[in-house]
């Protein structure tokens, strides 16, 4: 068993649901994004064309977070989902420099409400507790909505289905059939950290 995600960029309309999906599912603060949407342009004009380009933890099975971790915070569990485990987090930050695809953030401050005039909702003080000064935020491709049999936040939302979610192991999974079928591309295979997140159309 090793989750993995195929996002065709073919069908992404950079509408930004799969990020406030996962704001909302796992209530990081501002400032703290676990997935995000590049918007870019390419062509010259009258011929621009405005691309689109979700991003999020890359799951690699050779991660070279977990290399660059002196305490052994980040972890590989079931299903070959990097975690990052808060009790061990120093917040030294080794792993976000060593991070290839920019996908950690290091908290430097009190997580702060939305609407700071009125306070911390009920919703703010539950979520917050998770991301304290000093810690590593990073996608867990929502494991605690996996261990309910349920999908990612952001692939259950996407709204053009440009996001495919299951196990890489299991050839009669669709994105298994996809990568087998359609062979998409991962981001900087050239440095071998094996990310388990492809991209449909070019990356």
């Amino acid at each position: 068993m090793r989750y993995g995600l195929v996002i065709d960029l073919g069908r992404c309309t950079g509408c930004g649901a799969c990020a406030v999906a996962c704001k909302g599912e796992n209530a990081t603060p501002p400032g703290v994004f676990w997935s995000r949407v590049h918007i870019y342009e390419t062509g010259t004009y009258p011929h621009a064309k405005l691309r689109f380009l979700p991003t999020l933890c890359m799951h690699c099975d050779e991660p070279a977070c977990e290399k660059a971790c002196p305490t052994g915070a980040t972890w590989v569990r079931h299903g070959g989902i990097v975690m990052v485990n808060n009790e061990q987090c120093i917040g030294c930050g080794y792993c976000v420099w060593a991070c290839p695809y920019q996908a950690r953030a290091l908290n430097r401050e009190e997580a702060r409400p939305y609407h700071p005039a009125h306070g911390c909702t009920p919703f703010e003080k539950l979520g917050y507790v998770a991301h304290a000064k000093g810690l590593i935020e990073k996608c867990t491709f929502c494991a605690h909505l996996l261990d309910r049999g349920e999908q990612p936040a952001c692939v259950a939302t996407c709204p053009s289905r440009a996001r495919i979610f299951g196990d890489l192991d299991d050839p009669e999974s669709e994105v298994a059939r996809l990568i087998a079928e359609r062979h998409p591309r991962a981001r900087l295979p050239e440095l071998e950290t094996r990310p388990k997140v492809f991209y449909l159309g070019g990356c």
